[in-house]
């Protein structure tokens, strides 16, 4: 279905049209908190107390956030052009004469496109390269070439690699001087933009390889990641006034998985739900699945996430909707489960 089409049958629903810009929109509610930039501003700061650490990226610095990065350490910058798989080989070179590279691209071209370069020249080595990956999952309407929906299942099975999926702009910029830190390499779901700021509100610190109880409840409880961290607890708000307590773990470390702190949440008789921004096959629901039945916890867990197919084009609000990561689809789901 084309936008026109999508934007004409939300009119006739009595909601507002959706403009073609509204593709590439941020996931943002309107009026909700944001920050500009988190990743660039966060990788400027690390590289100002870390003089090892460059910045690279395929053609898509304005893209990834990575310009503000080029413009505060032009010497520092390495713009690769369209050629991920030189990005990531010129980026294990630098880390191999010590350097710390952050390397930017579209999620989908760093798992589809260049996986044998991150695979034998940064993962096998377990060299220091930070692959920054942008449009991850549901991030953007302009269908399958650029929405990244499965590549945690992609990457999950590489040795050496660990994979950080934020919420917002807290995580992000908490993370990348802990990525920085990290021996070898790691692969983070960006959010660029205009980034909602969400766990500022909460007793919160982003850990690597750390899940964290945001918010008890006596009901579901909720384990989530990315953005899907952020709709979790406006759906949890929203499933309040249905006196539905809910509670809310969110996992921003795919891999490492944090299994004690998942599972010792998820070993009571509440419901349990995933919810992720990828497809079920190969991401979180699966994750936590396999750390249920290695457990021996015989635990039943709902998944919500994106299907096991190639997406739509479209408005991002549109999308979200019908593939059911809208706060709406996410309180229906949990009391259709609760029955």
């Amino acid at each position: 279905m084309s936008t026109v089409t999508t934007a004409a049958a939300a009119v006739s629903i009595g909601k507002p049209k959706l403009k073609t810009s509204a593709m590439i929109a941020s996931f943002a509610d309107p009026g909700q908190k944001t920050t500009s930039a988190p990743f660039g501003h966060a990788l400027v700061a690390a590289a100002e107390a870390n003089p090892k650490i460059v910045g690279l990226t395929a053609d898509l610095g304005k893209y990834t956030d990575m310009h503000i990065f080029a413009k505060a350490f032009p010497e520092r910058f390495f713009q690769m052009g369209m050629a991920e798989q030189l990005l990531f080989g010129a980026a294990a070179g630098m880390a191999e004469t010590g350097l710390i590279p952050f390397a930017s691209t579209y999620s989908v071209f760093a798992a589809r496109r260049a996986y044998d370069f991150l695979c034998l020249d940064i993962a096998e080595p377990n060299l220091n390269v930070n692959i920054i990956g942008g449009l991850p999952g549901l991030t953007t309407g302009y269908g399958p070439s650029h929405q990244a929906t499965e590549d945690m299942a992609i990457f999950r099975g590489m040795p050496n690699l660990t994979i950080v999926d934020p919420c917002d702009s807290v995580d992000i910029e908490q993370a990348v001087p802990q990525l920085a830190a990290s021996e070898g390499p790691t692969y983070l779901r960006l959010l660029r933009g205009n980034v909602p700021t969400v766990l500022d509100e909460y007793d919160y610190t982003f850990e690597l390889g750390k899940a964290k109880v945001l918010r008890g409840g006596n009901d579901v409880v909720f384990v989530s990641s990315g953005l899907m961290t952020m709709r979790a607890l406006q759906a949890a708000d929203a499933l309040a006034k249905h006196n539905v307590d809910v509670a809310v773990v969110h996992t921003p470390t795919i891999k490492p998985f944090d299994a004690a702190t998942v599972l010792a949440e998820l070993n009571t008789d509440r419901l349990a739900v995933t919810l992720e921004n990828h497809t079920v096959v190969g991401g979180l629901f699966e994750t936590v699945a396999s750390a249920v039945v290695t457990a021996g916890l015989g635990k039943r867990v709902v998944p919500i996430g994106l299907p096991d197919q190639f997406l739509d084009a479209g408005a991002l609000p549109t999308l979200h909707e019908r593939y059911g990561l809208s706060v709406d689809r996410i309180v229906a789901k949990v009391l259709a489960e609760l029955g």
